[in-house]
């Protein structure tokens, strides 16, 4: 037995996938852009440390605030009463969840009404070189199962580049640590192009990962396509082979084989 002659559960997308993942990048995009044109896009640190954040491990800790500032910003869409957006739901996942918010967008489609896409917020640091430049995403077993689970799943990494700086505040004299957000971008994981998603097998059953999240290239193809991507990329790993990805595919129901099939993941 080989990969090609596997009995695969394959996954099909709806017609207007495309269309729906295009919808939700443009208003993410959108929001955030909005934010930093309108001053939005500081985070205030107060610390009394003299010489204010420790700019050399910055990266280290800037994950959590930026992702909690991502957050805010599409919670007070809802509360604008001008909301272009058409969103009408944002939530904040827990810490071990592939993604960080969940959006909902309410948009008319041929078959239902409204677009659920799973944001994971990946923050990098402007003056840093290479801080978050190869971020991990997400367990391969886990996004491979999701696809399974749910073909029209929309998963958008969305790349916050930040800057941070210190000033002292006059009123209290301690220092003001500023983490500001300056540039942006967001992509659906299932269109990067095979040359920019990379493996690593520590963990687990691997960890998926971006190359360079600073440069990445569109490449358009179907939820199964992406399945068999990722299928390929953690056999031809060192690590694995057609055998261990076998016992993975059992365990959590790739194929259609009703033995060995357990519900927990790693």
């Amino acid at each position: 037995m080989n990969y090609e002659d596997t009995k695969f559960k394959i996954p099909i997308e709806s017609d207007d996938y495309e269309e729906c993942s295009d919808y939700v990048i443009l208003n993410i995009e959108e929001i955030i852009k909005k934010a930093i044109e309108h001053g939005e896009n500081k985070i205030i640190i107060n610390t009394n440390l003299r010489l204010g954040l420790p700019m050399e491990n910055i990266n280290k800790i800037a994950g959590p605030f930026i992702e909690a500032w991502a957050y805010e910003r599409f919670a007070d869409i809802l509360e604008d009463p001008d909301n272009k957006y058409q969103l009408i739901n944002v939530q904040a996942q827990e810490r071990l969840c592939k993604a960080d918010v969940i959006l909902q967008f309410k948009k008319q489609r041929k078959v239902e009404m409204g677009i659920t896409a799973e944001v994971d917020v990946k923050a990098t640091a402007r003056d840093i070189e290479n801080s978050g430049k190869s971020p991990n995403i997400t367990s391969y077993a886990v996004i491979r199962s999701a696809y399974i689970k749910e073909p029209d799943l929309i998963f958008i990494i969305l790349s916050l580049k930040h800057k941070v700086y210190s000033t002292k505040n006059t009123v209290t004299g301690l220092m003001d640590g500023i983490m500001e957000v300056v540039d942006y971008n967001a992509y659906d994981i299932k269109y990067l192009d095979h040359s920019d998603i990379s493996y690593n097998p520590a963990l687990g059953t691997g960890q998926i990962q971006i190359r360079d999240i600073h440069y990445v290239t569109i490449e358009h193809r179907t939820v199964w396509e992406f399945c068999q991507l990722l299928d390929k990329k953690y056999i031809a790993s060192s690590k694995h082979d057609f055998d261990d990805w076998l016992e993975l595919a059992k365990r959590y129901k790739w194929i259609k084989n009703d033995e060995l099939s357990f519900d927990n993941m790693r």
